[in-house]
């Protein structure tokens, strides 16, 4: 009804709100004529010719690629398929090996492939090509090894690096393919390896071993047919599952019998989806033959652990075909943004390289072999582009890797990729995981409220005595009545709603009903020859060995607090239920209905009679917006729910009602019918049990708290300060997403939330956009079901919408689905993301981020290990972030620039030397005097730049706001570019123009002093660019002196004047001279000042953020 009055009140008025919406009459038409819509208009936005030279011709190379590597690659069509028990022969086509291969390359691949991922940089590319040149004798320049050596070095660098990570992948996926299983055979048990095993095969799995492949469950050792699995790894929650064995298979007398029958599983083909699966089972060979329909709770996924006794499965998918491959994306090489931008500016250096050398043989007057001329002058200017930078860069990142691993303010940090830290100081978007990222998946009792009077943590030993009060009553009573304790006080209860109970008897009976109305099972462990067993649950019922399973940890929390206040779940399986009263006395009841928790209905019911009266009770607890309605009259119920919601608690409402015989067996004649229709089954039953959820009594109000990882709420809120936008991405529940967002303060309090509705075709996405964009300021919570709809038809417009979001929460959301998320804001935003998770339902979504963190936890370390960082504790993220994130961001953006800078300085030399000496295509300085330029004489300072910062790590915990500045790219920008470019223009031709003016009437003392002075230019320079002095530095400068002056000596060779007059040497006597000194001293002085007075005037008068904060 609800629904139908907001479609018709937005119909007319709201559609076309909304730009790039289709008009009311588009809903008639078929809905995959939307699908590409968004995506298809953005795409007609770009084309043309400007888009194709403006590098449309790489998308356009790069799909055509991709079409071949299909063509190449292509793959077969999953299809279902019929699988007989035992026997792999009788499948009717071939289905994939059971292999884990997370390896990027093989041995054939690996040269080229790291060849590609090198020589794709126009830098690397550029570098190869001034190399290759030198082999020709017309154009050779200097000495072969001052090109090829730092190349070599560089690719041996990169070579190694990824030899190492390959043979860690390979040794990975080699110990998991060689973990042995039993395998079924007619003969007996025989030994197999996991990538040996095959569709149709029966598996032995035992308790605590990995699930191969993906299996159908069919037996059990649990007497209860039934076993639990951990699905951690799979979908990212600890809590166990409750798996049910084929009933068929189940009832057999022996394990052998599997193979006197003849019998087919018929599976669906394989999906993504890990929450659903239909199948049947079929049993031919009896008369009449028996049919079960298979659902989720019948499988066993790969990738899983069994929790409870052995299990034997049939095998339906194996290798690609497995739910957690399908939910797994391939991993790329992550490039850094910095990188991307230093490869523009080195293109933009190369049309200046080539346009200078044009100009140098066009002042020629392009005489003789004006193109050899051309391409030698190329060469001559390649210093322009300097091949140090890609070594100093990777170097750098080393030492970024090394100094934050070093930390031991968040010990325990792993850098594993580390070609990317700087991308930690540009990061627009955060997507996090829930569970055991922001929480620790502990659920602890903290409430218990019973409209007149509230009982908290410190009042617990309150309750606890009135239970053992209640229970020590019907103890003193005569023996015959010892059984039913609470069964006076129940009838006196349901007499009538006037009798006002005492609260002793309202106590007992809320917590009576937390203790039944549940799906927890009591776990035993029994250790009999070193082996356990869960076997002997019935027969051991001592505390210490006792452990609760439960699908939800919040109930798993509920029973363990009636285990502290008396009341003990002891027992548990498909039909009874045991609890131990404070006296040790055993009350039994048997369960007759239960109604399970869904995501619609919000709540779970159970109906039990107890063994010793006979009295039937129909209890039930949910969320309090299902039960407000449906329990009786009362005034404290939503304002209480409301004050626990905002201490951070997951509110339960209790409610119960007693049943007599002849209501029961009416309301089951009518149950079992509705679960027999064809037609309309869910709601019919949900009609049914609605029918009994009326006026119940409601007895109390719970409240838990799922306890947040250590300094969770201030991280959040300095990510927030920082300009961060963070969204939740989990697998769990709308209502628990909702919770943790707002006790985690993921929302802040002042802020409205808008709930998403469920939407399930184009038009109610449309209606439910048009709501949601009328919201300001408010975020976002949405289930992966609404929000595939949404991205299949408005794509764009939702995301466009949800950017806007101070913050968004994405509830039951696939490992898929979270990737898809990542790859939508890169795509749409072009900022950069980082995802943080600590399960295996993480890993896509940590591959498809610009940037992975991993939070090595509970749910084990597969997260960690896949990720680019890996910490221990969520908090860490904010000094990674802050602190090292921005220190490698500026430094590197410094030494990137003051890299080019020292070639772009000696290219200008180059140029005014040339244009002195009539245009010649000679080099200024010889091929060693250039090595040891880029090397040993200045290698050090500039590197020591890695050191450098501008604030104290505390200060910029402090003030997360200098980080926002980093997101705009202000650091190395073609403005600050161009900056560098004028001063090494300005720096270059002072140097020699000064050399040029002062030489003697010999020519042979130019080089010397040019270069003399050049050296001390680029050493004051980096004094200049320095903010904040370490030792190391001044180690560096002073060493680096020391080297140049020794080799003034020794190597006088050397600065000769190379071609133009051979034979000159330097006049070792003359570098001690005055006139040598002051020459020096004075131009060197010229280049450096007036660098050094505007940089004072700067600071003055308009000082940067960070200046401001240290002063």
């Amino acid at each position: 009804m609800d629904r139908t009055r907001f479609s018709v009140e937005d119909d007319s008025s709201n559609l076309d709100e909304m730009p790039l919406m289709m008009s009311e009459e588009g809903f008639e038409n078929e809905e995959s004529d939307y699908q590409t819509l968004p995506r298809a208009r953005l795409s007609q936005r770009r084309r043309g010719l400007c888009w194709l030279l403006l590098g449309g011709w790489k998308l356009l190379c790069g799909s055509c690629c991709d079409c071949l590597v299909r063509l190449c690659r292509r793959r077969k069509e999953l299809k279902a398929r019929t699988v007989w028990l035992g026997c792999p022969e009788k499948c009717e086509e071939k289905y994939s090996k059971n292999i884990i291969k997370n390896q990027k390359y093989n041995i054939l691949t690996f040269v080229p492939g790291i060849l590609y991922q090198q020589f794709k940089f126009f830098l690397n590319l550029y570098f190869l090509v001034v190399a290759c040149s030198q082999f020709v004798p017309s154009l050779k320049i200097g000495y072969l090894y001052t090109y090829w050596a730092p190349l070599g070095f560089v690719l041996a660098v990169t070579m190694v690096r990824e030899a190492v990570d390959e043979v860690r992948r390979c040794q990975r996926d080699k110990d998991m393919n060689s973990q042995m299983y039993s395998k079924l055979t007619v003969r007996g048990k025989i030994q197999v390896k996991s990538s040996d095993i095959q569709v149709g095969d029966l598996i032995i799995v035992e308790k605590n071993q990995r699930i191969p492949a993906d299996m159908v469950f069919l037996r059990t050792t649990e007497k209860t047919g039934a076993c639990f699995i951990r699905t951690d790894q799979l979908d990212g929650e600890t809590d166990w599952k409750l798996k049910v064995a084929v009933g068929c298979t189940q009832r057999l007398p022996a394990v052998g019998d599997l193979f006197s029958i003849k019998a087919f599983v018929f599976a669906q083909k394989p999906q993504l989806d890990i929450h659903s699966f239909e199948g049947n089972f079929t049993r031919e060979d009896s008369d009449p033959q028996i049919q079960e329909s298979l659902s989720i709770e019948n499988t066993l996924w790969a990738s899983t652990v069994v929790a409870s006794g052995t299990v034997i499965g049939v095998v339906i998918y194996t290798g690609k075909e497995t739910r957690s491959v399908l939910n797994t994306s391939d991993a790329k090489n992550k490039v850094g943004l910095l990188d991307l931008e230093l490869n523009r500016l080195t293109k933009a250096l190369f049309l200046a390289q080539v346009i200078l050398s044009v100009v140098m043989v066009a002042l020629q007057g392009f005489v003789g072999p004006w193109f050899r001329n051309l391409f030698r002058f190329v060469v001559l200017f390649s210093y322009i582009i300097p091949i140090s930078l890609r070594v100093n860069l990777d170097m750098g990142k080393s030492a970024y890797g090394w100094i934050i691993m070093k930390d031991e303010s968040i010990p325990g940090t792993v850098v594993r990729t580390s070609t990317i830290p700087e991308e930690l100081g540009r990061l627009a978007y955060l997507l996090t995981d829930k569970t055991g990222t922001l929480t620790q998946n502990e659920m602890v009792f903290k409430r218990l409220h019973l409209g007149t009077v509230s009982y908290g943590a410190d009042t617990m030993d309150e309750i606890q005595s009135h239970i053992v009060q209640s229970y020590g009553l019907v103890c003193a009573q005569p023996q015959v009545n010892a059984a039913s304790g609470p069964a006076p006080s129940g009838k006196t209860q349901t007499a009538g709603p006037r009798v006002r109970k005492s609260v002793s008897s309202r106590i007992h009976e809320a917590v009576k009903a937390i203790a039944l109305c549940h799906n927890v099972t009591p776990v035993y462990e029994s250790h009999v020859n070193g082996e356990t067993e869960s076997a002997e649950a019935d027969q051991d019922f001592t505390d210490d060995n006792r452990t609760y399973q439960a699908s939800s940890p919040d109930e798993v929390a509920l029973v363990r607090w009636t285990e502290s206040v008396g009341l003990t779940l002891v027992n548990r399986d498909l039909t009874s239920l045991q609890l131990k009263t404070p006296s040790g006395q055993i009350l039994s009841f048997h369960i007759l209905q239960i109604f399970p928790f869904t995501s619609e209905s919000k709540r779970m019911g159970i109906i039990v009679r107890e063994e010793s009266t006979g009295d039937i009770t129909f209890y039930m607890k949910g969320a309090d917006v299902a039960m407000a309605s449906i329990v009786q009259y009362n005034d404290w119920l939503e304002e209480e729910c409301g004050n626990m919601a905002r201490e951070g608690l997951r509110t339960l409402v209790v409610a119960k009602k007693s049943l007599s015989e002849e209501q029961y067996q009416d309301f089951e004649s009518r149950y079992s019918q509705a679960k027999l229709s064809i037609h309309d089954r869910a709601l019919k039953v949900a009609a049914v049990v609605e029918s009994l959820e009326r006026e119940m009594e409601l007895l109390c109000l719970t409240g838990v708290e799922d306890q947040l990882q250590a300094d969770v709420r201030p991280t959040l809120e300095l990510l927030r300060n920082a300009g961060i936008k963070i969204w939740m991405l989990t697998g769990d529940k709308l209502e628990t997403a909702t919770c943790i967002a707002k006790s985690s303060h993921l929302v802040s309090r002042n802020q409205d939330i808008h709930v998403f509705r469920p939407v399930s075709n184009r038009g109610e996405a449309h209606l439910e956009l048009n709501a949601f964009r009328r919201k300001h300021d408010c975020a976002l919570v949405i289930s992966g079901d609404s929000l595939e709809v949404c991205l299949r038809y408005y794509e764009h417009e939702f995301v466009e919408l949800a950017c806007q979001c101070p913050a968004v929460v994405c509830c039951r959301c696939s490992p898929t689905q979270k990737a898809q998320i990542v790859t939508l804001l890169q795509q749409h935003t072009a900022n950069r993301t980082c995802a943080i998770g600590d399960g295996g339902n993480d890993v896509s979504m940590i591959q498809a981020a610009d940037c992975g963190i991993g939070i090595e936890g509970k749910e084990g370390k597969q997260a960690s290990l896949a990720a680019d960082f890996s910490i221990t504790q969520f908090r860490h993220v904010g000094r990674l972030l802050m602190v090292h994130g921005r220190n490698s961001y500026k430094r590197s953006a410094a030494l990137g620039q003051f890299v080019m800078h020292r070639g772009m300085i000696i290219s200008t030399m180059q140029a005014v030397f040339s244009s002195v000496f009539y245009f010649a295509s000679v080099p200024l300085y010889q091929g060693f005097l250039m090595v040891g330029y880029a090397t040993i004489f200045t290698m050090f300072p500039v590197f020591s730049l890695v050191l450098d910062q501008d604030v104290k790590p505390e200060m910029a915990l402090l003030y997360p706001e200098l980080y926002k500045d980093l997101t705009k790219g202000r650091s190395l920008s073609f403005k600050t570019f161009l900056i560098w470019v004028l001063i090494s223009i300005y720096q270059g031709g002072i140097l020699m123009y000064g050399a040029l003016l002062l030489f003697e009437s010999e020519f042979v003392h130019v080089v010397a002093i040019s270069f003399t002075a050049l050296i001390l230019t680029e050493l004051l320079m980096v004094a200049l660019t320095v903010r904040t002095w370490h030792w190391l530095m001044v180690v560096a400068e002073l060493f680096s002196l020391a080297c140049y002056l020794a080799s003034l000596a020794i190597l006088s060779e050397y600065f000769g004047t190379g071609r133009l007059s051979a034979k000159t040497l330097l006049d070792r006597s003359y570098i001690t001279t005055w006139p040598f000194l002051w020459k020096v001293s004075a131009i060197t002085l010229v280049s450096c000042l007036p660098l050094y007075i505007i940089k004072y005037l700067k600071r003055k008068f308009s000082p940067p953020s960070y200046s401001k904060l240290s002063s």
